[in-house]
């Protein structure tokens, strides 16, 4: 049974203001994650911030997965 992490409307507020649709990202840990091809160092684009706080990823190997805050982690590529 899953179950759905609350967060605080201005932590929610924060990330939608740190990545935007477009943000490029890099990779550097999913938690748990069995795919073989979720590498650090992988490179993707912000989708979105869902109201969860999951930040969905274009990633550059096609995937679509979110990575979750407070678990994932990934850092904004500058320039």
């Amino acid at each position: 049974m899953g179950f759905m992490m609350q967060i605080r409307p201005e932590v929610l507020k924060k990330l939608r203001e740190d990545y935007p649709p477009g943000t490029k990202v890099e990779l550097i840990e999913m938690i748990g994650e069995p795919r073989k091809d979720m590498v650090p160092g992988l490179r993707g684009e912000v989708l979105f911030v869902d109201d969860a706080g999951q930040t969905h990823i274009h990633w550059q190997n096609n995937s679509t997965l979110a990575c979750i805050h407070g678990i994932d982690r990934f850092r904004k590529i500058e320039g």
